[in-house]
Parts: C-alpha cells; structure tokens; sequence
C-alpha cells in the first residue's frame, strides 16, 4: 500500500523544547525532505510569527520542489463570523500554498470550554471554514484536533465533525492523537468506527450520512506522551489510515510527535508498504542528522535505526555472533537505513 508521507518537523517541529529553525534552515529542510521524498511539507502557521510569515513569502520564490507540496497550517474560523471575514483564514488564503491543513474541534469539551460555543456551531466552523479555502483553490487537510479524546467522550458528535469536513469538501481527514496518552487498542477502535461510520467502508453503517466523496483519505497524527506515538500510528495505518504525520527525530511540543525516522522503515521493511524509494530510504540517518545539525541539537545515539548506537555491539557473545552473521543480533540491515554495524 502506498502510505502518503506528510512532515510537520518546520510547524510542530518547532514547538519543542530546545528547538529552533530560523527561516533559511526551514528553506533548506524543506528541500531535504523534497529530496527524500515527502508528499507534503508543512511550513508553518500564517500570522502566528515573522518566521512563518517570511517562510511563506520566501518559498513563493525560492523552493523550487520536484514533488512536494508546501502547506500553510491554521485553524477553522471563529465563532459566529463567516470564513471570509476572519482574518486569520485571510492570512491562509495569502501565504499562497496549494495546500491548507486545517484544524478544528473534535472533542465537545474543547468546544464549550475552550471555544465556549455551542457543538452546532462547532459544525458550522468546520464545514464553513473547508469549504472557503476548496472554493478559493486550495486542496483541504483537515486535521480532527484530539479526536480520539473526542471520540471517548462522545463518540458521535466526534464523528459529526468529521462528516461536517467532508461535506465542506476536505480530501484528507487526519485523526490526532493531540494529548498523545492514546494506546494502539484505542487507535484500533476509533479508526475502525470512523473507516465504517463515516467513510462507509462498511455498508451497515454511516447512519444515512454517505460522504460526498469515495476517494477520501484517512490519515494519522499522533504525539508521544505515552512513549506510543510511533506505534499508534503504525496501528492506525493497520487499520487503514494512508496519510501519516509525523516529524523527524520525533521533534515536537511535550514528548515529541511521532518519529518519522522509526515510521518510515517500520512501514516499509516491516509491514511491506510503498513510503520512499528504497535508494531514498538508505538516506535516512543523514536525514536525521542534517535537521539535528541545523537545529544545534545533538543527535540522540541510541535512536532506533538512525543513531549512532542502533547497531552497536559490545557484549562478547553477541559480538561473536554478528562478527559470523550480521543478522544474528540485528533486526534489520543497516545499510538499508545508511546506517552501519559496529563493534565496540
């Protein structure tokens, strides 16, 4: 299957602890990742800082991308205003990318304690909001803020949202993983609700809610509060989710997001899906280490398949074994990742 591959490293990336891109490293990320593969690139929140805000500007001109596409991210528009006259929808329209990735709310306590509105109106945002960037050209990512707390809590309404995106023409839902305390059962479950309640995978259900289009995506963000955020996602593909977020080095707010450089091999030389071409995949440790280096962060050595020490070997036996067969104590070849066998 092949899985979509959309980093958010230059947008949610950026809101970890410690990590800092200035708008030339951005630039240059961006083309590493065009370079690598990527379908998309999200670059930033229009409005939210002159970083972001130059990004924009400057991409219009200077990326010249051979696949990927640049996405502007940002949220529905306010409470009882129409989409065009928010401003902050405004600033979307102008950072002139093809893509917008959309944010709303899913959960019902977001929604009257946060927002404090109504759910109805909730729904009118969300569709309203949709349906004013696809009028205005654009193609529609909409990311389901805290879903899958959403969907514990009320479970139909959370749908509800979703439906409210579609009809308002998104191409791509993506269900998050916000709070990131989700375990893979509960990924499991959700995903299979949504697959046959919302996109009628499932004839018996959609309770008369077909949506307008066959064709769309189901995707997957998730954080890593609870150290799952890599397998939640890999569940979520499991289930059937073919859009996947995520960042490299698993940079991100709190814990981190979901690490694209543990994602992309556990899927392709794991589960057998179609992310990057395999010559691009034996990029990936220079992947990790280029944005580590432009973000002034120290690789972290005992990452899985990209650090210095994932395949390192001291205690004797085991060095005796992989010094007769490199398998022996290696999940995977190296080489496969640009990684290499050592021994200590």
């Amino acid at each position: 299957m092949k899985i979509q591959l959309y980093d958010t490293t230059l947008r949610d990336g950026t809101q970890g602890e410690g990590v800092s891109l200035s708008c030339d490293d951005k630039l240059k990320i961006a083309r590493r990742l065009d370079e690598f593969g990527a379908e998309y690139i999200e670059g930033g929140w229009p409005g939210s800082n002159p970083k972001d805000m130059e990004f924009f500007q400057r991409a219009q001109s200077e990326l010249k991308l051979k696949q990927a596409k640049v996405a502007a991210f940002g949220s529905t528009c306010r409470a009882e205003m129409d989409p065009a006259d928010d401003p902050q929808i405004q600033l979307l329209i102008e950072a002139n990318t093809p893509v917008v990735t959309l944010f709303g709310k899913t959960w019902d306590l977001h929604v009257t304690e946060v927002l404090r509105t109504n759910l109805a109106e909730n729904l009118r945002m969300v569709r309203e909001s949709v349906r004013f960037l696809k009028e205005n050209g654009r193609e529609v990512v909409y990311d389901a803020e805290h879903f899958f707390d959403g969907y514990k809590a009320n479970p139909e309404y959370a749908l509800e949202t979703l439906r409210a995106a579609i009809i308002g023409g998104a191409g791509t839902v993506v269900l998050c993983d916000t709070n990131g305390g989700c375990m893979p059962w509960e990924i499991a479950e959700a995903v299979q609700a949504v697959r046959r309640e919302v996109l009628g995978d499932d004839e018996s259900g959609t309770n008369g809610h077909r949506p307008p289009a066959a064709d769309v995506l189901l995707g997957i963000h998730t954080h890593n509060d609870s150290e799952t955020g890599v397998a939640n996602t890999l569940e979520a593909v499991r289930q059937g989710c073919t859009h996947v977020q995520g960042t490299i080095n698993g940079y991100g707010e709190r814990c981190g997001n979901a690490n694209l450089m543990s994602v992309i091999p556990d899927l392709q030389l794991k589960m057998g899906h179609q992310v990057v071409r395999p010559e691009k995949l034996k990029q990936l440790v220079d992947l990790s280490r280029y944005v580590s280096e432009l973000a002034n962060l120290m690789p972290d050595t005992h990452q899985p398949f990209v650090g210095g020490s994932a395949f390192a070997h001291k205690g004797g036996t085991h060095v005796n074994a992989v010094v007769k067969h490199s398998m022996s104590y290696q999940h995977v070849d190296p080489e496969l990742v640009g990684n290499e066998t050592r021994v200590l």
